[in-house]
């Protein structure tokens, strides 16, 4: 039997309801019954510090992919705690390489159901899924891009001022272009940018 789940309690920084689930099973029984009537919820996550038993970002992941949902921004809460929101997928969002892994674990495991499915169904068929990006830690910079970027020593040198966020945003801005012409226009705007001494993000 699954421990009583808190009542919601309200962020500040937003209306989302912050979360507390000390189990993978608190929130998978929690997402079965508000998955579709919830728009976004703020989870908690005890720090390790704390020495409170709390579920984990990647249990907490496995168990929103179930459902349809996906992680995002992640927030400082208090000393023993940081927050992180989720939400149900949104129509035509991307699809990393990372979560589609996981996905097909969960579906040989027989965890997904159908509303998270449905999602994979949906990727699949508008070409998400064969698409997906690399994560942060995989993810790199395309031969073309950095070739063009060289011939400008200006582009170039504030370029290489860049921190690992702002490369990222400019990696999966190329590699998420589902059209060579898009790709182009992002190509071309992203290395007047850095003639301009302008950070992506």
């Amino acid at each position: 039997m699954h421990t009583l789940i808190p009542a919601p309690l309200m962020n500040k920084q937003s209306e989302s309801p912050t979360l507390f689930f000390a189990t993978p099973n608190d929130f998978q029984h929690w997402l079965h019954q508000y998955n579709t009537s919830v728009k976004s919820i703020w989870l908690k996550f005890a720090k390790k510090s704390s020495g409170i038993p709390s579920i984990t970002p990647a249990e907490a992941l496995e168990i929103a992919l179930c459902y349809g949902w996906i992680d995002g921004q992640r927030k400082t809460f208090d000393e023993q705690f940081y927050i992180n929101k989720y939400t149900p997928r949104r129509k035509g969002s991307l699809w990393s390489k990372r979560n589609c892994k996981i996905a097909i674990q969960l579906i040989k495991e027989k965890r997904m159901t159908s509303h998270g499915l449905r999602e994979i169904n949906a990727a699949k068929e508008d070409g998400r899924w064969q698409n997906a990006y690399d994560s942060s830690k995989n993810i790199q910079l395309p031969p073309d891009f950095l070739e063009r970027l060289k011939k400008s020593k200006k582009a170039y040198t504030f370029f290489t001022t860049l921190n690992k966020t702002n490369t990222f945003a400019i990696a999966f801005r190329l590699q998420t272009a589902r059209k060579p012409e898009t790709r182009e226009k992002r190509l071309q705007k992203i290395i007047e940018m850095m003639k301009a001494g302008q950070k992506f993000h």
